[in-house]
């Protein structure tokens, strides 16, 4: 008896390769992009700290009594305010962190430490009328940054809209530099210590155009004559650093009212006080 044979499997249906030949393995499962990890660049927001240190070292030297420290203070802060933003451009390192460092740094040293070593120096003898002077010029400041900040887009870069804070901290110092260096009391001055201060603070957020020397080429050729100029400029700075200097940035805080008085006589659309931060109406400090 002939035993049962198991049937034949039936063999697997070979996939169909087509024109193309086999089907292609399924590809491997996609790897996530590497994390970029998020930093800051070290050199301007290192020169925007030590601007920050000079407004905080100024404060700290007026509650000593070192008024002549204290406006040095200020005036290198000023220095470093200027160079952190070219050293970013120049180094291609500019950064959303570092612009908003800059502006921080900038209120410390340039809006609430000439506001409280003017107070300590001689706003202090006028009470409450001095503290509110050393209140408005600060605000002013803290607007001021704040209406740059939002209006860069719509703003002239020849021109300042309003009188820049390092040059409003520049005057406050260098009045009371130029006092100290001539040894006047200061319950002398307060009176015009606190109109100094009212000055600078409103001139600050008012729509004045102030020359921004932005479009100076640095980088130009220029003839032999202007660096004898610059070195004869030196040379009369060095007679007397504190009147000298004081006598250019009294005369640049005044320069924006020349120019405003000068369009005013020329019929050009003029205003004094912005109502916008956003669409300016001054014709020609405005885009």
């Amino acid at each position: 008896m002939q035993a049962d044979a198991s049937p034949t499997p039936a063999p697997k249906p070979e996939p169909d390769s087509g024109a193309c030949g086999a089907a292609a393995p399924p590809p491997p499962p996609s790897l996530p992009p590497p994390r970029r990890i998020k930093g800051i660049y070290v050199l301007p927001n290192l020169i925007t700290l030590a601007g920050l240190f000079g407004g905080f070292y100024a404060v700290v030297m007026a509650m000593n009594g070192r008024f002549d420290l204290a406006t040095l203070g200020i005036f290198a802060a000023m220095v470093l305010d200027s160079l952190d933003g070219r050293v970013a451009r120049l180094t291609r390192t500019q950064s959303a962190f570092g612009e908003q460092m800059d502006s921080l740094a900038d209120m410390v040293s340039f809006g609430a430490a000439p506001a409280l070593v003017a107070y300590e120096w001689a706003l202090y003898d006028l009470g409450r009328w001095g503290w509110i002077a050393a209140f408005v010029y600060c605000a002013c400041a803290a607007l001021r940054l704040a209406r740059f900040n939002v209006n860069t887009a719509v703003v002239d870069r020849r021109y300042f809209q309003g009188l820049p804070s390092p040059a409003a901290a520049a005057l406050v110092a260098g009045f009371i530099w130029l006092a100290t260096e001539f040894e006047v009391s200061p319950p002398d001055l307060v009176w015009p210590m606190f109109a100094l201060m009212l000055y600078a603070g409103l001139t600050m957020v008012s729509n004045i155009p102030f020359y921004s020397f932005k479009d100076l080429n640095l980088k130009r050729s220029v003839p032999f004559v202007v660096i004898v100029l610059v070195a004869l400029g030196i040379a009369v700075i060095n007679i007397h650093p504190p009147l000298v200097l004081f006598g250019l940035i009294a005369g640049y805080a005044a320069s924006g009212y020349v120019v405003y008085g000068w369009r005013k006589l020329r019929g050009e659309p003029t205003s004094v006080v912005s109502t916008s931060t956003h669409d300016p109406d001054e014709k020609d400090l405005h885009r």
